[in-house]
């Protein structure tokens, strides 16, 4: 049986000491299959993003056990949980979070070329033409629209082929027709690359694309 590309065990976090700890996820099991697309729907500060974050390594768990694929992101140090995600996780998060110093072409090419891939020139071109930009690689994150630059974040994304896509409301900061474009660039995307997906959102809409959908209420998964 193929190794899932997320496999989480009883994962705990908990953030603060005494008074003001807070417990954030409270025992999450969870897998994701190669190519599975998984929606976490949740209100917010039900722990979606924080869910996320240990996936991606970028916050420990507590207690429990986090493989993403194959690695055990919670035993792995900065440096080794840098690369796996240059390699081979792609995350799109809701503020695009692009460099503004950096044209589109740049925002795109510049993670593949620090995490060693091959012709990021060429990659970067190919992932803004397939996501209807390539008329605008030579433009700033402040020449473009909000829809835009969210289109730039998901062709930095996927040029490096990756083989998980993680999404934190990817519409969050777009406007309705604006988002459902997003959401069908991000699917088409994801399906080309042959990748899985992990959305997070409160959006039922958004959910009802995913191949299943997870329920998270108070750090635990509710359905």
């Amino acid at each position: 049986m193929p190794q899932p590309l997320i496999q989480l065990s009883d994962i705990h976090l908990t953030l603060g000491t005494g008074a003001a700890r807070t417990d954030i996820l409270r025992g999450i099991s969870l897998e994701v299959a190669e190519g599975e697309t998984v929606a976490v729907l949740g209100a917010s500060g039900s722990g979606k993003s924080s869910l996320m974050a240990v996936i991606a390594g970028l916050e420990r768990a507590t207690s429990g056990t986090a493989r993403v694929l194959g690695e055990d992101v919670g035993a792995l140090s900065e440096d080794a949980l840098a690369r796996l995600r240059g390699r081979s996780i792609g995350v799109v998060l809701q503020a695009f979070h692009l460099l503004p110093t950096m044209t589109a072409l740049q925002n795109v090419m510049v993670p593949m070329e620090l995490s060693g891939a091959e012709r990021p020139l060429e990659r970067a071109r190919a992932e803004l033409d397939a996501v209807g930009l390539g008329a605008r690689e030579g433009h700033y994150p402040t020449q473009l629209s909000g829809g835009e630059q969210q289109r730039v974040a998901i062709a930095r994304a996927t040029a490096p082929g990756p083989r998980l896509l993680l999404a934190d409301e990817p519409t969050g900061n777009l406007d309705a027709a604006t988002g459902a474009k997003i959401i069908d660039l991000l699917f088409d995307r994801v399906a080309a690359a042959g990748a899985g997906l992990l959305v997070i959102t409160h959006d039922p809409a958004v959910a009802e694309r995913a191949g299943r959908v997870i329920r998270i209420a108070d750090g635990r998964l509710a359905a």
